[in-house]
Order: structure tokens, then C-alpha cells, then sequence
């Protein structure tokens, strides 16, 4: 099964790239990247966080203040709720898929989907918001409604 992951485009109305796990992943692999995309539809808004990261409490107050209720799965918690190595996707394999997906160079975390689509890490948020297009991603993804 081959799992679909779209990038949310703020400069192209909501058009979307298409991005595939790395060629050669492992079935191991490609369920851990399936279970991100499921966890970031599962959503209007999805933040993958760890509790300890500054950039992290940045974001999630930022949508916070915005009026939006995201949801948030804090990667280094769920390292501590998984009881053995068989269960797809613990939080570091989580992080280290998200880190795939984000461009060289980019921290691990926070990772922002809105609407089931990537829309990035701390930068990519940021810009989003100070360039004005961060909230009407967010009305589109039905995560505002005013």
C-alpha cells in the first residue's frame, strides 16, 4: 500500500505537492509513515511536538491565540506510552519520518499539518503567519470559522 502525503501550498490557493516515503523503506517504515498520514488527517489542524522543545510551545501558542484547538501528539510522551518495539510508530520513529519530509537542515519538530496536509516546521508556520496566508489555510481546513 502506498501512502500519499500532500504539502499544503499557502502561495498556490491550497494545490498540493504530492511527496512519497524514501524508496527502499522497509515495510516498517512505510507503517510508520502511514500512521503520520493518519494522524495528521485525523485533523484540521495536528501538531507533532515534543514537551521540552521552545519552538514547539511557539507554535502551539501561536495557533492557540489564533482561535484554533489543534490537535497535538507530543512525540517524546509517546516513547514513554509504547510498550514494545513492534508497535508501529513510536514517537522517535514518528520524528524521524517527519524529519524526511521536512527540508535539510530543519529541526525535527514541531511539524504542522492543516487540513491533512504538511505545512512545515517553525519556519514555514512563522512565515505563513507574518506573509497572511497562515489563517486562511486555517479557514480552509475548516480549523477557523470566522
Amino acid at each position: 500500500m502506498m501512502m500519499r502525503m500532500e504539502f499544503a501550498d499557502p502561495s498556490a490557493a491550497g494545490a498540493a505537492v504530492d511527496t512519497h516515503p524514501p524508496t527502499g523503506d522497509s515495510s516498517q517504515q512505510v507503517a510508520v509513515y502511514e500512521r503520520v498520514a493518519r494522524m495528521a488527517a485525523g485533523s484540521a489542524v495536528v501538531v507533532f511536538s515534543a514537551t521540552g522543545c521552545c519552538m514547539c510551545h511557539v507554535v502551539k501558542r501561536l495557533l492557540l491565540g489564533l482561535g484554533v484547538g489543534p490537535t497535538v501528539y507530543e512525540l517524546d510522551q509517546l516513547d514513554l506510552a509504547s510498550t514494545s518495539s513492534s508497535s508501529s510508530g513510536s514517537g522517535r520513529e514518528i520524528q524521524a519520518a517527519l524529519a524526511q519530509l521536512l527540508p535539510p537542515g530543519q529541526p525535527p519538530v514541531p511539524v504542522v499539518f492543516v487540513g491533512g496536509r504538511l505545512l512545515g516546521g517553525v519556519e514555514k508556520v512563522m512565515a505563513c503567519h507574518i506573509n497572511g496566508t497562515l489563517v486562511p489555510l486555517l479557514k480552509q481546513a475548516g480549523a477557523l470559522w470566522l
